[in-house]
């Protein structure tokens, strides 16, 4: 038997547990999915309790599927999540996911003040609806008596850590992108709790990436399948752990996911400003930011094209794959045909929720297949314009390592090496996000073992087109300057009636 530690990737849509072995050979795989809810438009909510659930059946699963437990347990999470709670855990109202837009007058009223400014120096985490500190400001404003019935504000992950241990602790990394953590001091931040209408003690108490616990009580490990001493690790958020699991903790290296949504990201000493592109400076252990940018349309915006362009009620990794052998033999570029990809808003760099989709120069003789090289082209775009921000902002990038399910296609990521210019590098063909919670596992717990598989002889390169580079560099441009002229049009469109 191979002793193997698990990492466990809660995320929007589901949770996924990775065996990996401690050669580094993954020994199993599992994932449960749970529905996201939108009981009013901008509105997005899940049940925390069902992602509890997910979270359990996951390590039932694997147990049976590897044969017997791990030696330890090792967390990554979504972001920006909140759920309020009573004295015993207990939800009190469903937990608001990052895609939430309820708080966005008061995101772009704080981002328009010095006050917004400061707070984000502070706290590192831009000044968006996504942001729980922006939600709790909501919160107060629209639900009073909710707010002043809940005992602790927290994420998902502490909802899962206080369903295993009855503590309310946070790592450095989910606290980070609460816009509530002063992320100098590593200390909840009186200004930032001030603002939101909470002292830090309806926080939980925050703990480094690094720390673990173990001595479950029997009930919950027999519940989980695994024995009481099993060590659990606190873990990071899903974007540090996919720089750890993706290798990219280096110099002139960039870490690019694209899942639901899509990131950029680079490992700094030091935090990376930038205000008005508002690149986030989030932790990923007590001496390293994890510095970059998100957007929303990602995997989402062409899962969407996928359900209504060409009618799948139901896409499945077949539909993925004729949807790159339709595109394959039309040209870079798709003809002119140019996608802004903004379908659910967009964050970085552009902080608009009122933004919209939009296809331009249509032609005649633009087909289907053009539509659907577009799309993914127009992704890519939204991906390099963070790209160029982060790395204005800090050191030239020379390699991109690149995770997510979209690293299986081959088309998808010529694209978008043709777009950035840059190496892009495939290290971690699994869930980097879970792999690299195992490797801040094995930082504690077996140090010789992280060492060992952080050494990576095989890696599967992608090198740009320059030519295709050249002429997507154009069509950059324009893709940029699309944005800007058609921002107020948007911006009325959102107030029609439809």
């Amino acid at each position: 038997m191979q002793a193997y530690i698990l990492g466990i990737d809660i995320g929007t849509g589901s949770t996924k547990a990775v065996a990996v072995a401690l050669t580094g050979e993954v020994l199993g795989v599992t994932q449960q999915h749970y529905p996201i809810n939108s009981p009013q438009p901008g509105y997005s909510e899940q049940d925390p309790v069902l992602i509890w659930d997910a979270f359990v059946k996951c390590l039932q699963e694997i147990t049976v599927k590897v044969g017997f437990a791990p030696e330890a347990i090792s967390f990554s999470s979504a972001m920006h999540s909140i759920i309020p709670v009573n004295e015993i855990g207990i939800p009190l109202a469903p937990m608001i996911t990052w895609a939430d837009a309820r708080s966005e007058e008061i995101a772009e009223h704080l981002r328009d003040s010095a006050k917004g400014e400061e707070i984000y120096r502070i706290t590192g985490t831009p000044i968006h609806a996504m942001s729980p500190l922006c939600k709790l400001m909501w919160m107060r404003e629209n639900k009073p008596d909710l707010f002043a019935q809940t005992h602790k504000f927290i994420s998902i992950k502490e909802f899962i850590w206080f369903n295993l241990f009855n503590t309310f602790q946070v790592d450095y990394s989910i606290a980070s992108a609460t816009g509530l953590f002063d992320i100098l001091k590593l200390e909840w931040s009186g200004e930032a709790c001030a603002l939101a209408g909470i002292s830090p003690g309806k926080l939980s108490k925050p703990e480094n990436t690094t720390y673990y616990r173990s001595n479950l009580d029997a009930a919950k490990a027999s519940l989980l399948n695994i024995p009481q001493k099993t060590n659990f690790i606190i873990g990071a958020s899903d974007g540090a752990c996919a720089n750890l699991g993706s290798h990219t903790t280096g110099p002139g290296i960039a870490a690019l996911t694209i899942g639901t949504s899509g990131a950029v990201r680079i490992t700094s000493p030091k935090p990376v400003y930038n205000y008005q592109g508002m690149t986030f400076n989030y932790l990923l252990n007590q001496d390293t930011y994890l510095c970059g940018g998100a957007v929303n349309n990602g995997g989402i915006a062409i899962n969407w094209l996928l359900s209504n362009f060409l009618q799948k009620t139901e896409i499945t990794a077949d539909d993925y794959r004729d949807l790159f052998n339709a595109i394959e033999t039309t040209p870079a570029g798709s003809d002119g045909l140019l996608f802004l990809p903004y379908l659910y808003g967009e964050r970085a760099p552009l902080w608009d929720t009122r933004s919209s989709g939009a296809f331009l120069n249509v032609k005649p003789m633009h087909t289907r297949a053009h539509f659907l090289r577009a799309s993914l082209e127009g992704v890519c775009f939204a991906l390099y314009d963070v790209l160029k921000i982060v790395e204005d902002a800090s050191v030239n990038i020379t390699q991109v390592n690149i995770s997510g399910g979209f690293v299986s296609s081959g088309t998808w990521t010529q694209i978008l090496a043709d777009i950035t210019g840059k190496k892009q590098v495939v290290l971690q063909p699994e869930d980097a996000s879970a792999v690299g919670a195992v490797y801040l596992a094995m930082q504690v717990l077996d140090p010789d073992s992280y060492i060992r598989l952080t050494h990576i002889d095989n890696q599967t390169i992608i090198e740009p087109n320059e030519g295709n580079h050249k002429m997507y560099s154009k069509h950059f441009v324009l893709f940029k300057k699309l944005y800007t002229d058609l921002k107020e049009s948007m911006h009325l469109m959102k107030n029609m009636d439809v």
